[in-house]
């Protein structure tokens, strides 16, 4: 059984290190000119595997290009990694977009919308009666 201490402690090291090597170490335009975000890291029990969400304050399209050109790199990132961490194996590391931001934004969208219409109503009804 994997010890959830452990996997929050590797989790919390990696996410430090993988955020200073996108700022520093990675010569990527794309990704130097969009705010880029690690969101959350999803670590498997054995240390093995290491998905990162990511997200961004650019378009859908643009963010999609932004992981596509991270897991291009993720070599290069990985490489990194092991002179920065001391881990018998640095995971394999795989980018993917967070979407959960996206659909939360479009929820409060949403909820701002029927605030409004109900407003509207409300202010309607009042007028009819007056």
């Amino acid at each position: 059984m994997p010890n959830n201490y452990r996997l929050a402690k590797v989790s919390s090291l990696l996410k430090k290190e993988i955020t200073l090597i996108l700022q520093y170490d990675l010569e990527n335009d794309l990704i130097r000119d969009h705010f880029v975000n690690i969101s959350k890291i999803d670590l498997s029990g054995d240390l093995q595997q290491c998905k990162i969400y990511i997200t961004s304050t650019a378009q859908e399209k643009v963010r999609k290009e932004i992981v596509a050109n991270l897991n291009t790199a993720k070599s290069f990132i990985r490489h990194n990694l092991g002179k920065r961490i001391e881990m018998r194996r640095v995971p394999e590391i795989m980018f993917k977009d967070d979407v959960v931001l996206d659909q939360g934004l479009s929820v409060l969208k949403l909820l701002d919308e029927l605030k409004n219409k109900n407003q509207n109503n409300n202010f309607e009804e009042k007028d009819a009666n007056s």
